[in-house]
């Protein structure tokens, strides 16, 4: 692909990406309420396996521009760090104080681990 289609399949890739993220972080919260923000939980530990599993993949299986516009592209614009960030500070700032550290800890090592894991599977397919 040259350059420029990198870039706007990267960009609409992008937007696909914070849809889904739009899209599935409503259904969580319809279905578990909004005492936690377990959708935010859920799309940056499937979003951390999935970019692992990209990367494992991109080791032998698929070339630079793929992983441009699938990690950067729509697995950026599905994650949300900054947003996983904001929630736990909201969760301290009503001195939820085991919800803020189990949420902000919990969702930082789980998502290492999954994109761990993501890498191995990756590169053993």
């Amino acid at each position: 692909m040259t350059g420029w289609l990198v870039f706007a399949c990267t960009a609409a890739a992008g937007g696909v990406g914070a849809a889904l993220r739009f899209v599935l972080d409503g259904l969580v919260r319809t279905r578990f309420g909004s005492g936690l923000p377990w959708g935010t939980a859920l799309i940056n530990l499937t979003g951390s396996f999935a970019l692992g599993l990209l990367v494992g993949l991109a080791q032998h299986r698929i070339g630079a521009d793929w992983v441009m516009l699938l990690g950067t592209g729509l697995l950026g614009g599905y994650t949300t760090f900054s947003t996983a960030s904001v929630e736990t500070v909201r969760l301290a700032r009503d001195r939820r104080w085991r919800a803020a550290t189990g949420y902000g800890f919990g969702v930082l090592v789980a998502g290492v681990a999954l994109a761990l894991l993501g890498i191995w599977v990756g590169s053993v397919v």
